[in-house]
């Protein structure tokens, strides 16, 4: 009985976790005269015109496009300077450990809508507007926080002794970060890169405050410009929602075995 109720359970579980993926999946395959209608919750004849709509209809292959790239380069320097500030906290002699810890904790505990205003105004003073270069400096700046909190944690787990044994051996301290301490922090390394993906991949505010031509704007502000003045293509948009995920979930079935190490790493002790 008790077996019965676990497996129940897990199927609440699963269900509330995919539901909403599973109704944008049936809705971007109703035609439009369903739409709108309920029963059917089943599409009666599946299509695919609102996917090929989204191709034809929209830019999105180049929104998509601008979306890799700011996620991809915020990813990459997120992680570069995030492990050279983690790496200095977890390890080097470095006063005040505490205080610059928390200093970057509370340093992500800001609202963007409290930020958008000034920083707005810094990229316009910088000729940025509209570009992508803005998006991937500010992403960066709101993601090294939670970056440098994880990797601090993931060095600190590294025992100090295989860092003095690489001093001894002659290695500086760049190359014990580099040989030693790097390869041994895998596991966090990609995790905290999904993390970061994930929140570029899918940001919106900033996005549309300093976006507002096709050649910088991504995904989620150009899914939110498909409506248009007298209708709204719930199809197309879910059509969109259901092509923009799936790298997401490539990435983390491609990644799964690192993500979860990374995620349980320290979790357990003895």
């Amino acid at each position: 009985m008790r077996r019965l109720g676990f497996y129940v359970l897990v199927i609440i579980v699963v269900l509330y976790c995919l539901g909403p993926s599973f109704w944008q999946l049936i809705t971007s395959l109703k035609p439009e005269v369903e739409l709108t209608r309920l029963p059917p919750i089943l599409p009666h004849d599946p299509t695919s015109v609102n996917y090929i709509s989204i191709f034809t209809g929209h830019p999105f292959l180049r929104i998509m496009a601008n979306s890799f790239i700011v996620a991809t380069s915020t990813t990459i320097l997120s992680v570069v300077v995030g492990s050279l500030a983690a790496f200095a906290l977890a390890k080097l002699n470095v006063k005040g450990k505490g205080l610059i810890l928390a200093f970057v904790l509370s340093a992500s505990m800001f609202p963007p809508i409290a930020t958008v205003s000034p920083l707005y105004i810094i990229i316009g003073a910088l000729k940025l507007r509209d570009t992508l270069f803005a998006l991937i400096i500010t992403y960066t700046t709101f993601s090294l926080p939670l970056t440098i909190w994880v990797l601090t944690s993931f060095f600190r787990d590294i025992p100090h002794e295989i860092y003095l044994a690489s001093r001894v051996d002659g290695c500086t301290p760049f190359q014990s970060f580099y040989k030693i301490i790097l390869p041994l922090s895998t596991p966090g390394l990609f995790a905290t890169a999904i993390l970061v993906f994930i929140f570029s991949w899918n940001e919106f505010l900033f996005a549309l405050t300093f976006t507002s031509t096709i050649d910088s704007r991504t995904i989620p502000v150009g899914i939110a410009l498909f409506p248009g003045l007298h209708e709204i293509p719930w199809g197309e948009i879910a059509a969109a929602s259901i092509v923009v995920t799936m790298p997401i979930i490539i990435l983390a079935f491609a990644f799964q075995r690192r993500i979860i190490e990374g995620l349980t790493a320290g979790a357990i002790k003895g």
